[in-house]
């Protein structure tokens, strides 16, 4: 069910079609799905037969053990629908076998064997649910216990779950099954189990941060893997760590054979597809494919990955590395301890999760600065000021950051959390008052390390509430069951009597008073002012000292009226600023000068600074977004000008062919 507490809105359907496996093309079908109608607002979803054997329905020689994975469907609302499928295997006989052996309440040892489905399909992720609902329904079948299948289905498809907030229930099919439903305090926080250490244990800390920055700069990315669950987990793992923001295009954890074509189309995508295709994907030449059993990341030539911006790069690699392989730190060390403690793996994939909301909070810091609010809609629209962003965080031809504020995943970033007054969550207090502390704990492994701790404790604990709970107590089959000779087909379910327990708890449902969620909202911390993220790092903001003095010194001869030796050193500034770090400084020292607000420019000295901000501005890559941050001084010098140097000024000014210099009230006509 979408939203508060109430039913899980589930349907469950039951699909083999062995009938149809003959033809050497298999195609499943559904037997039976309950319950018969849709759920209100919540339609069945179409082709899930497809998903549910990806690989295509085929023959097999020998029965194999069960198997259980989710996939996620999308629907036209871009609503994702988890779909559970637990699939176990039965004796399939040729059309032209013997009547009297069809109509046989037991199958008789066969030569191939076809499989079975039971799919659950539910708006809300709960896989640990989902795999022990349908594996007791599974254990009820092969063991012949003696609890009601139609039973356990209507209680499944009717079992209400707590609202988000922390909230627990526990619930029991009628099997002697006992199952706990948390839900996180948070549901804005995403849930990820172990799925995050799982993915960098298969690719390693290098592959991972490339595939995050690709995923944030909005390329393709494929994974291979042998094991569904395990594309699924990957996937999952991927959008985990871009939280704040949110991946808004193609998403498809398990991809089917028969959708392949998929994997051309034009637009980004998160795609998982099994490893026995992997010859089918040789031909892609603009897709990232991640193959989670070899560990490898393969990138096209064609393509080029942005990564972070340095200091950014180092210290993430370096925290992970902390996490991940904690003994490195005392690999050299003549006498190391005798024990190093290690995180359990749940743990250590909340302090992995850590890192990366640390490096966010960097990353974006003081963004709230930066947003906007244009009121002459009827509603009000917040935007955000990219360039000012960009220019006061000396960030403004970062290939990365550039491309992340201009993708849709920030776009949404902005619509949901630029309001001033809403609920607010750990990124948000964290971007709010903890940068400061970043900042004073650079270089200290060890304060770093206890930060990363107390944030993972804090994503622990919105995850699991209540960690002591005694959990899931569901019976399981007997060990290798699936290999008897003997065993009844799958029954078939009475429909009637799941649609009898359907309706009895609907109508207890409609006279319980509805569940409501209590959200503290508040007006949101902006944090402290924009800082630049490189000028702790001299060495990765300028590339050439020599230059940088240049450039200061030149400007400096300027306003102090030495022409002579600025005309010297003017052409060798003008070629310094097609590098990115002349421009910042050039932009940094008029700052300076016009903040000082003590000299009046003749015709010369303004020439000379009005020539170094064209050349500053002639259009190359990233030169449209730089525009804005030049801004601020311009106007500002504008006004120290003599009287007599505005005419030179518009004129040289008017040279400038960059469109985004100019504000939209002054646009030169």
């Amino acid at each position: 069910m979408p939203g508060s507490g109430g039913w899980l809105r589930r349907q469950l359907a039951t699909g083999a079609g062995p009938d149809h496996l003959w033809s050497g093309d298999g195609q499943g079908q559904i037997l039976q799905r309950f319950p018969e109608k849709d759920w209100e607002g919540n339609p069945f979803p179409q082709g899930i037969e497809l998903f549910c054997q990806p690989s295509g329905w085929q023959l097999f020689s020998e029965r194999n053990p069960p198997t259980f994975f989710v996939a996620v469907l999308t629907d036209i609302n871009s609503e994702r629908h988890y779909c559970a499928c637990f699939t176990f295997w039965e004796a399939s006989h040729s059309r032209n076998g013997d009547e009297e052996e069809e109509s046989s309440s037991l199958i008789q040892p066969a030569q191939l064997f076809a499989p079975k489905s039971l799919v659950l399909v539910s708006r809300l992720d709960h896989t640990e649910v989902f795999r022990n609902s349908l594996g007791l329904i599974y254990t009820i079948y092969v063991d012949g216990l003696s609890a009601s299948l139609e039973n356990v289905i209507g209680n499944l498809l009717t079992c209400t779950i707590p609202i988000t907030g922390g909230a627990q229930r526990t619930i029991s099919l009628g099997a002697g099954d006992r199952q706990v439903i948390q839900t996180p305090i948070n549901d804005s926080l995403p849930v990820s189990c172990c799925s995050v250490a799982l993915l960098f244990r298969q690719l390693g800390i290098t592959n991972v941060l490339c595939l995050f920055c690709a995923a944030l700069t909005e390329h393709k990315i494929l994974f291979l893997s042998n094991s569904y669950q395990r594309l699924t987990d990957a996937c999952r793992a991927l959008l985990a760590l871009m939280f704040p923001l949110k991946y808004s295009f193609t998403y498809v954890p398990i991809l089917p054979a028969h959708l392949l074509e998929v994997l051309s189309t034009p637009t980004p995508f998160i795609i998982g597809v099994n490893s026995i295709f992997q010859s089918e994907t040789q031909e892609l030449l603009d897709v990232i494919i991640a193959d989670l059993d070899g560990g490898t990341v393969t990138i096209p030539e064609c393509i080029h990955i942005s990564l972070l911006p340095e200091p950014l790069l180092h210290q993430t690699r370096e925290a992970l590395s902390m996490v991940l392989d904690p003994e490195l730190e005392i690999a050299d060390l003549a006498f190391p301890p005798s024990t190093v403690s290690t995180s359990s793996l749940k743990m250590q994939d909340k302090e992995i999760r850590a890192v990366f909301l640390r490096l966010f909070a960097q990353l974006l810091q003081g963004y709230r600065w930066c947003l906007h609010i244009i009121r002459i809609h009827p509603e009000p629209v917040i935007r955000f000021h990219k360039a000012a962003f960009l220019g006061q965080r000396g960030l403004v031809e970062d290939d990365f950051l550039t491309k992340v504020l201009e993708g849709m995943a920030f776009a949404g970033f902005v619509t949901e959390r630029g309001a001033p007054y809403r609920a607010i969550d750990l990124f948000d207090e964290l971007v709010a008052w903890e940068v400061k502390r970043m900042r004073a704990e650079e270089g200290n492994k060890q304060k770093i390390l206890r930060h990363i701790k107390e944030l993972a404790e804090q994503l622990y604990k919105n995850e699991n509430p209540y960690p002591a709970v005694t959990m899931h107590k569901v019976q399981k089959p007997a060990e290798g069951c699936h290999l008897r000779l003997h065993l009844r087909p799958f029954p078939r379910l009475d429909e009637g009597t799941v649609q009898w327990i359907i309706d009895q708890a609907t109508a207890k449902l409609q006279t319980a008073p509805p569940a409501v969620k209590a959200e503290k909202k508040c007006m949101v911390p902006s944090g402290p002012p924009i800082a630049a993220i490189m000028e702790r790092n001299g060495s990765a903001q300028a590339n050439s000292a020599r230059r940088l003095e240049v450039v200061r010194n030149c400007i400096s001869y300027v306003f102090e009226n030495k022409m002579l030796e600025a005309k010297k050193l003017l052409p060798a500034v003008l070629r310094a600023m097609k590098g990115r770090a002349a421009r910042h400084c050039l932009t940094q020292e008029l700052n300076l000068h016009v903040q000082q607000n003590r000299a009046v420019l003749d015709h010369q000295q303004f020439d000379f600074i009005v020539r170094m901000m064209n050349c500053c501005l002639q259009p190359r890559e990233g030169a449209l977004a730089q525009g804005g941050s030049r801004l601020p001084p311009a106007s500002a010098l504008l006004t120290a000008v003599a009287p007599r140097s505005l005419a030179l000024w518009l004129w040289c000014e008017l040279r400038c062919p960059c469109p985004s210099y100019w504000p939209s009230s002054s646009q030169p006509g």
